[in-house]
């Protein structure tokens, strides 16, 4: 790909990610975007004590597990591996695949298969929460359920299952830890904040959090959301990383197959849309959104914080009921904190746009009137 016409030419994007960045960089880099590379994981999962480890899988082998769940592809090769210098592999593998076996999503699958174990059931979303979904709709009393940890701690799992009737015992074979130089995350921050970037990449669940709790010891938490709300594009590798930025408001995309190529390709559309604007007809008018500037039949329309952040909110998934409660999360820090806060800045958005593009839907929320 030469460097006349590169699809990312003159975009700068952050990278967030610890492992496998030289791919994603090189990818950027190959279509003429400028890389900020501030890995806020450590490069490494951070193991548990190996003693520890092994007690853990010898307890899970005492006695027969009923539901096995498998939630990260890494967690799974990690402890597979341990196994084997151990001389406990066989068994491992014998104790799991004659439970009922629940996988969290593609590479989990993966990690069991390539060790013979077959999955019952994994959700197509690759969330853990319908995981949790699949089980809060049985009966689980008496049953014995066993549970990789995946790098976080799921002791409220594990307390929400055991409200249920099972018995819940958590293998832990790793933790996320953050990165060991926090000032590239400092710099980040900063770059977001004061919205040098076109766009962030994150690939997990975990470098969201650490992000976020980084923007707010810095002071800055409020401009990031600002930012990743207006001019910077949040951009995720699936929908378990997307998952992570609903309790701030902050609209993201993602590609349909959570693998790393397909996140680059949607930005070499996304990010030329939006520099030219994001342009949609609603209710026979041509709506505009640049940044903050919002033109309305090519007259530009003047919003307060407010209603402008309903807007860019139904505007992230035009002619889609957005809930009350998503657009309450997505109002400017210090707007009043009820429902009623959401039903003034409609009003207001209605005022200044017409009532007709923006629509009630009963009970649901809000949508434009996009034709769909």
């Amino acid at each position: 790909m030469t460097g006349a016409g590169r699809p990312l030419d003159g975009y700068r994007i952050g990278v967030t990610a610890a492992r496998k960045v030289e791919d994603q960089i090189a990818l950027l880099e190959r279509r003429g975007a400028k890389v900020d590379w501030a890995p806020v994981l450590s490069s490494d999962p951070n193991q548990v004590d190996d003693a520890e480890l092994r007690a853990a899988t010898e307890a899970v082998m005492a006695e027969p597990i009923d539901i096995f769940v498998a939630t990260t592809g890494i967690g799974m090769k990690t402890w597979f591996e341990a196994t084997e210098g151990w001389g406990l592999h066989d068994q491992l593998v014998s104790a799991i695949s004659a439970s009922e076996v629940l996988a969290r999503g593609p590479k989990s699958v993966g990690a069991l298969r390539r060790r013979g174990i077959r999955e019952l059931w994994a959700p197509d979303s690759e969330c853990f929460e319908d995981v949790l979904a699949h089980l809060r709709g049985r009966d689980l009393a008496g049953l014995r359920i066993v549970v990789q940890e995946h790098g976080q701690s799921l002791s409220m799992v594990a307390h929400a299952l055991q409200r249920q009737g099972a018995r819940v015992d958590v293998v832990t074979v790793y933790r996320v830890a953050s990165a060991e130089d926090p000032e590239p995350m400092f710099r980040m921050v900063d770059l977001i904040a004061e919205r040098k970037l076109d766009a962030v990449t994150f690939t997990s669940a975990p470098a969201v959090a650490a992000l976020m709790s980084v923007a707010g010891v810095t002071g800055r938490r409020d401009e990031v959301v600002a930012a990743f709300q207006a001019d910077v594009i949040a951009t995720c590798v699936g929908p378990v990383t997307a998952a992570a930025f609903e309790m701030w408001g902050v609209p993201t995309i993602m590609p349909e197959r959570s693998r790393l190529a397909a996140m680059i390709k949607i930005l070499e559309t996304e990010l030329p849309s939006r520099r030219d604007g994001l342009s949609i007809e609603v209710a026979g008018h041509v709506l505009l959104l640049h940044g903050d500037m919002v033109l309305l039949d090519g007259t530009e329309i003047r919003l307060s914080p407010a209603p402008l952040a309903v807007l860019q909110a139904l505007v992230v998934y035009p002619g889609h009921v957005v809930s009350r409660g998503d657009l309450l999360a997505a109002l400017p820090s210090g707007t009043a904190g009820s429902e009623h806060a959401v039903e003034m800045a409609v009003a207001r958005l209605r005022a200044a746009l017409g009532t007709r593009l923006v629509q009630t839907v009963v009970k649901r929320g809000y949508r434009l009137a996009v034709a769909t």
